[in-house]
């Protein structure tokens, strides 16, 4: 035990200060070959920014995953997760470069999928409950996993609007994460994890309002990518402890540690749906959004959604004894309540305005 807790403190240790030694480098590179992204009203940027950050995070957390991870038990074909990472890491780069349309990115992220689908053997093979279902059929839990992994990515992905924003909510779901891999003896997943929270550490103290760097898409998508493999581990594994044994609330859980940018997305999408728009459209109805448009600075934004994802958090545990579907459901009632309060606000303001 000694051993895994040294490999832990390291994986963590390792990473804050490879990405705090790096980005500094990269901020002056960028700069030097005018890697901006422009201000503009959807962003919120004020100023030109240097958007490659998510090279920093990956860089320092891959490097210390790699060192620290390897050899660790309750992880096969560790290789092909990083291969899977590495994919979505040039589809990100690629992507912020010469901005790939959403068609060639998703064909990217289809091939990472697979190879952690084929040969990392990340699946999900039981719904737990969830609408009353558990094993799932190869032919139901490919597309599943497929699709959960698609939203997972891209819901963070798209909460990255506000400075220090996608940041906190990553420190503060990869913390979580840890914990219960850490009481389930997953040490392999616990060193990936904490390896994540100390290079989004490292990176926010740069990305914190005024922002001197952005994540970008090789980040965020990074990001999101990970916190799609610690889901499904989750999922697959569930909630244990030396006291407790909830092995169908991994699903709960998972969905309380991102649930910001999951239920946002799925608001967005719906919203968007509704108007006949694409998806993925480009627009303002996020939540971060709403709080800028009532006056609130990046800096408030971004803790008023930090308490928020925390407290959703300390709420699913209270959730933990109750069938699974009302746990959800129970959950995604608060989270909307929540999310509901700046938008009403910003609505009745407009009206008033008119």
């Amino acid at each position: 035990m000694e051993q895994i807790t040294t490999n832990i403190f390291f994986g963590f240790l390792t990473s804050f200060l490879l990405t705090y030694l790096v980005i500094p480098k990269i901020i002056l590179f960028a700069e030097k070959k005018q890697l901006y992204v422009n201000p503009n009203e959807r962003a919120s940027h004020e100023k030109h920014t240097p958007f490659f950050g998510g090279i920093g995070i990956f860089a320092g957390f891959s490097f210390a995953f790699l060192f620290w991870g390897i050899g660790m038990e309750n992880l096969e074909n560790i290789e092909f997760v990083l291969s899977a990472l590495i994919i979505i890491f040039f589809v990100g780069v690629i992507d912020d470069l010469l901005s790939l349309s959403p068609f060639k990115k998703m064909i990217g992220q289809l091939v990472a999928i697979l190879i952690l689908i084929y040969l990392a053997d990340f699946e999900i093979t039981n719904m737990h409950g969830v609408f009353g279902i558990f094993e799932l059929t190869s032919l139901v839990s490919i597309p599943f996993t497929i699709f959960v992994v698609v939203v997972i990515t891209n819901s963070y992905n798209l909460i990255d609007g506000v400075d220090g924003l996608a940041a906190g909510i990553g420190i503060i779901a990869s913390t979580c994460f840890g914990i219960l891999a850490f009481t389930a003896s997953h040490y392999t997943i616990v060193i990936l994890a904490f390896s994540l929270t100390g290079s989004l550490l490292a990176y926010i103290k740069y990305n914190f309002y005024p922002a001197k760097i952005l994540m970008g898409d090789t980040g965020s998508l990074v990001v999101g990518f990970i916190f799609a493999i610690l889901s499904i581990d989750l999922v697959k594994t569930g909630v244990i402890t030396n006291e407790v044994n909830y092995i169908h609330k991994g699903p709960l859980m998972a969905i309380s540690f991102l649930a910001i940018p999951l239920f946002d997305s799925l608001r967005v999408f719906v919203l968007r749906i509704s108007k006949g728009k694409y998806p993925l459209y480009a627009d303002r109805n996020h939540i971060h959004h709403a709080f800028l448009d009532l006056g609130f600075s990046h800096k408030q934004t971004a803790i008023i959604l930090y308490v928020a994802s925390i407290f959703i958090v300390f709420i699913s545990i209270f959730l933990l004894e109750i069938n699974i579907n009302y746990a959800i459901c129970i959950l995604a009632l608060i989270v909307y309540l929540l999310m509901s309060i700046p938008l009403l606000i910003l609505k009745r303001r407009h009206r008033y305005n008119e």
